[in-house]
């Protein structure tokens, strides 16, 4: 074979071929280089030139951060200027629990440096059970200047722990106002939704407290204030460099009250050791002098959160220290409702001042023996002396002549049986009975014997001490009916504006003056001659009243109630109505001092204490309850 034959098993490579191929791949290639490069430069054209303005606030965003003011919330005052809640500020020691991580390593850590109580810790945690874990919670209030130098010195220690400046509500007066001015606590998620759905949150932002109860929470909207805001620069860390630029927050509105602070005191030192409730209104205009629920409590306890143990004790307490016995407790309001019995009865034409009835110390209605509380039968009755002595025969003969509708009817005149509507919450309307009243409310029919117990205030009478007195201000006043307020007037501390709460009169009850005049001379006929003229013999002024027992359980027929074979909490409350100088009365009040017995016993001399102070400036020498 030639040595110039061709291998077979040699590929002979076609050069240009490939050199074509790695061109174009090169070219395809570079395209896609270019593409991407091009997709970029549109997407830094995007970002640079489109969204410019958009970008370089979120810069500016970081830069300056814009922080709510809280305003400084407004103050209570008495009508003599006394302070009733105030501000004051002080700092906090507060932990974020999301950056703080180990919560009671970081808490065990604190206690070395600052004191930590076993009631902040359990304050603490109930906080963290009822707030949203990125809230800044606070673990101590009320740091002095030492332990603030202490926490700084060991700050790079405790992420999440800050030490803050607040401001804090004080209520100086403590448990003698309590039920009146309320407090104020953290605001919960159920007030974030209701704040969210009034559009009023806005105005909350960097606030953590707001009105809990009392006058707190029913003029919150004028205690609050405005809400101001600040521009601060911060640094990458997020700390302030320069404040840029503010909006200052405006204050809330100051209250003036129609209370009188000392009257306060006197009336709630009074009770003793009893428990019970007092209602003091000016009849002419509808002013709360005085409204005192004993016991009360400390509303300062509420103010940082009250802890779990406080909690207990006072929601357990079988005396019911939270409960406002003045405007929410209902009582049998006893004898102090035969003057408004014999007003229904003159209205009504079913009897005359003079007529006269038998009182032989019980009546008898359908087999049943309604027996009277004295001893000794009265004898003959008519209407002035039935006030002034308290026959009860007298007025279970006239419950059963009116009937219980018509009496029913004559009664919500005076605001019975419903809320007079006072400015604060939690107002009961108490039960004005009535044959609809019963078929609404048990789906029974009226029996006719169930009317005689409600001409002496029992059966299923029951009313606040609150409404009680504002009908015996309606009275005194000769059928004007005011509605009660406490607050005064508003006044905006930044212009001196005083914005007053008009006194509303709610109805004129067009009673006849010779009706008016026989049942106002019984009553001052009460302090003089009859149940408590004892309690106001020596009394420099003419005072009208009537004294009244409200039985707290039912005694079977044929038995005697004997007071001392009762158990404390099931005797008789002791009641009290009363208004001053009887001819031209400034206060009108209602006395009930729970399980203390006769009117005379307990409720009159609290009243005559008061009295003695509104119109005297006398001030007592010791409680008028003292056993």
């Amino acid at each position: 074979m030639s040595e110039l034959s061709i291998n077979p098993g040699i590929e002979i490579r076609d050069s240009e071929r490939e050199l074509q191929r790695f061109r174009w791949r090169l070219v395809l290639l570079g395209g896609f280089v270019l593409l991407l490069f091009g997709l970029l430069f549109l997407r830094f054209f995007y970002l640079q030139v489109v969204q410019h303005g958009h970008y370089s606030t979120l810069a500016e965003a970081n830069r300056i951060s814009v922080l709510p003011v809280a305003p400084h919330r407004g103050v209570i005052f008495d009508r003599n200027g006394v302070l009733l809640a105030h501000n004051y500020s002080a700092y906090t020691l507060e932990i974020t629990p999301t950056r703080a991580g180990d919560l009671e390593t970081t808490i065990d850590e604190l206690a070395t440096i600052v004191e930590i109580t076993p009631r902040d810790r359990r304050r603490f945690r109930k906080l963290l059970e009822e707030s949203k874990r990125f809230e800044s919670l606070p673990i101590r209030t009320r740091l002095s200047d030492e332990e603030i130098a202490r926490f700084a010195v060991h700050r790079y220690r405790f992420p999440g722990v800050e030490a803050k400046a607040r401001l804090f509500r004080q209520y100086p007066q403590g448990e003698i106002f309590s039920h009146v001015v309320g407090h104020i606590g953290r605001i919960n998620q159920r007030e974030v939704e209701q704040l969210e759905k009034s559009g009023r949150l806005a105005n909350y932002r960097g606030s953590d407290y707001i009105g809990k109860t009392g006058l707190e929470q029913s003029y919150e909207a004028a205690l609050h204030g405005t809400t101001g805001i600040e521009e601060v620069e911060v640094d990458s860390g997020g700390r302030a460099v320069r404040v840029l630029s503010r909006t200052p927050p405006v204050p809330g509105n100051n209250l003036v009250l129609n209370l009188d602070a000392q009257l306060q005191e006197i009336a709630y030192q009074a009770f003793g050791n009893r428990r019970g409730a007092l209602v003091a209104i000016d009849p002419r205009n509808g002013g709360v002098l005085a409204l005192v629920s004993k016991p009360g409590f400390d509303p300062n306890l509420f103010v940082d959160g009250i802890d779990p143990q406080s909690w207990s004790e006072l929601n357990g307490s079988p005396d019911k220290p939270l409960l406002n016995r003045a405007a929410a407790g209902t009582y049998p309001p006893g004898s102090t409702f035969k003057p408004f019995m014999a007003l229904a009865a003159l209205f009504y034409g079913k009897r005359a001042p003079q007529q006269i009835i038998s009182d032989p110390g019980f009546f008898m209605f359908g087999g049943h023996r309604f027996r009277d509380g004295r001893p000794v039968p009265l004898g003959a009755v008519d209407m002035h002396r039935s006030i002034v002595v308290s026959s009860d025969v007298y007025y279970y003969t006239l419950a059963n002549e009116l009937g219980i509708d018509p009496i029913a009817k004559f009664m919500a005149l005076f605001g019975f049986g419903s809320r007079t509507g006072i400015d604060i919450a939690g107002e009961s309307a108490g039960v004005l009975p009535s044959t609809e009243w019963k078929l609404r409310r048990l789906k029974q029919k009226w029996y006719a014997g169930e009317t005689i117990s409600v001409g002496i205030g029992q059966g299923y009478n029951s009313y606040t001490p609150l409404q009680l007195a504002s009908a015996t201000a309606t009275l005194a006043n000769d059928g004007v009916m005011y509605r009660p307020h406490i607050v005064n007037y508003v006044e905006n501390i930044r212009s001196g504006e005083k914005t007053p709460v008009e006194p509303n009169p709610l109805r004129d009850l067009t009673l006849k003056p010779e009706h008016l005049k026989v049942v106002k001379d019984a009553m001052v006929g009460v302090n003089k001659e009859g149940t408590s003229a004892r309690v106001f013999a020596d009394a420099p002024y003419v005072a009208a009243g009537k004294t009244g027992t409200a039985q707290v359980i039912a005694i079977k027929q044929g038995e005697k109630y004997v007071e001392s074979r009762v158990a404390e909490r099931h005797r008789d409350h002791s009641l009290f109505i009363a208004y001053a100088p009887a001819d031209n009365p400034t206060i009108a009040l209602a006395v009930i001092a729970e399980n203390s017995g006769f009117g005379a016993r307990a409720a009159a001399p609290i009243a005559r204490q008061v009295l003695d102070y509104h119109i005297l400036g006398k001030l007592p020498a010791k409680p008028a309850v003292t056993d």
